[in-house]
């Protein structure tokens, strides 16, 4: 990508943080990120759901606001309703609106394969984003959803599951990560992502490698969707969750009693997965319970940062 020098530029795709930055004001700067994918389960309406709180999660990882959407679409005209893309767009909007957002236009085209997904645009004040480059040693890492959604649906296209066995993964996927947002600032995070398609093990590494650290994971504490680890160890493994392990071959160690299933899950490519938040470890039991006040999917210890060659993890 080109790069820009401006001092109003806060944020850019050069520290693969979740979405830009641009300062506005000495309090105010914008917050933007775009996400569009294709259809990961059968019902339009859930689709749009799960598609906009994908694209807003970017806007909450960094600390910021949402502020309003634009629509991203690609539908093949001649095959599928305009009632379907209809449901789409009211799964979207309903997630925008629960954001406190507004879906103020977009762009389609005719496409061969529907496509759906958001601009996003949010607010944050300059001092208090949000980024992958500062955590410390020390800091414990805290994740919000639990992993496996890129298993399972890839088990749903498979014919492998049904759509009853996806309902938790939907409603995970279709939770806006406002919650986890609030909690991470208000005890302080150090760093944060969002898990999507680089999976935990992805995530955790481009935060590790932002801040010069290395962190130590424990498996058996990391939250899995319910069937997940089944249907992994029947071979419904999206080819993007083992690219991912594929680019991490080198910075990934495991002790050998941890199971081929988990490790799968690990690099599993996620879709509107929760935050991994790196916080100080005199504020992670706070963290903890504010996560549970505001009923995240999931509030997990999953393990700390170390020092150590910058992007490497262990896992026991």
């Amino acid at each position: 990508m080109p790069t820009f020098t401006d001092p109003r530029i806060l944020v850019d795709a050069s520290t693969r943080d979740d979405a830009a930055v641009y300062q506005l004001t000495p309090d105010r700067a914008i917050v933007a990120t775009v996400d569009f994918f294709t259809p990961i389960v059968d019902d339009a309406y859930d689709f749009g759901r799960i598609a906009a709180a994908n694209a807003l999660s970017d806007i909450y990882a960094m600390g910021a606001t949402p502020l309003l959407a634009l629509n991203i679409v690609g539908w093949p005209r001649d095959t599928l309703p305009y009632e379907l893309l209809g449901d789409v767009l009211r799964g979207g909007a309903d997630i925008a609106r629960e954001a406190g957002a507004f879906v103020l236009g977009g762009h389609s085209v005719d496409d061969p394969e529907p496509k759906y997904g958001m601009v996003a645009i949010g607010e944050v004040h300059p001092n208090r984003i949000v980024t992958l480059a500062n955590a410390q040693a020390g800091d414990v890492l805290v994740l919000t959803k639990p992993i496996g959604t890129g298993v399972l649906t890839t088990a749903l296209k498979r014919d492998l599951a049904s759509a009853a066995d996806l309902a938790d993964a939907v409603t995970s996927m279709a939770t806006l990560n406002a919650g986890g947002a609030r909690a991470m600032l208000a005890n302080g995070a150090h760093a944060a992502t969002d898990v999507t398609g680089f999976g935990l093990l992805g995530h955790l590494h481009n935060m590790l490698a932002a801040s010069g650290v290395s962190a130590e994971i424990d498996a058996a504490s990391v939250p899995l969707l319910p069937r997940a680890a089944d249907l992994a160890a029947r071979g419904a493994i999206p080819g993007g969750t083992k690219r991912n392990r594929e680019a991490l071959a080198d910075t990934v160690r495991f002790d050998a009693a941890v199971p081929e299933t988990i490790r799968v899950l690990l690099f599993d490519a996620q879709t509107s997965g929760g935050l991994l938040i790196a916080v100080p470890p005199n504020r992670a039991d706070s963290l903890l319970a504010a996560l549970k006040n505001e009923k995240t999917p999931a509030a997990a210890r999953i393990g700390r940062i170390v020092g150590g060659p910058p992007g490497t993890i262990t896992v026991s």
